[in-house]
C-alpha cells in the first residue's frame, strides 16, 4: 500500500487545523489581558442587569425546538427521494410511504399528548 497518496490529505488537515488554531493562540499570547470590574460585569443595553442572567425558560420552548428539528430533518430526508423518484421504483415508493406513515403517527401522537398546545 502506497501511503504517498495520502500526503495531500494530511497536509490539507494540518493546514486546516493551523488556520483555526494559530489565530487563537496569537490572540491569546499577544492580546492585552487587563481584567476590570466593568469588563467582567454583565452588560444589558447600557443598563445594570435587572434580574439574574440565569433566569429559567419554559420547557415548552425547548420542546417546540426539538420537535421542529425532528420534523424538519424528516422532511429533509424526503428531498433525495423526490429527486431520484424514477430510479428507486416501487420499492422506494413503498419505503417512503412507510416513512411518511411513521411521521404522521408521530405527529398525531405529539398532537394528542398536547405537546403542540401553547396554553
Amino acid at each position: 500500500m502506497n501511503l504517498d497518496q495520502y500526503l495531500p490529505v494530511l497536509l490539507f488537515i494540518l493546514v486546516g487545523i493551523g488556520v483555526g488554531v494559530v489565530p487563537l493562540v496569537l490572540g491569546y499570547v499577544l492580546g492585552p489581558n487587563r481584567p476590570d470590574a466593568a469588563k467582567n460585569s454583565p452588560y444589558e443595553c447600557g443598563f445594570e442587569a435587572f434580574e439574574d442572567a440565569r433566569m429559567k425558560f419554559d420547557v415548552r420552548y425547548y420542546l417546540v425546538a426539538i420537535l421542529f428539528i425532528l420534523f424538519d430533518l424528516e422532511i429533509a430526508f424526503l428531498f433525495p427521494w423526490a429527486v431520484a423518484l424514477h430510479e428507486v421504483g416501487m420499492t422506494g415508493f413503498v419505503a417512503v410511504i412507510v416513512f411518511l406513515a411513521i411521521l404522521v403517527v408521530g405527529f398525531a401522537y405529539e398532537w394528542k399528548k398536547g405537546a403542540l398546545d401553547w396554553e
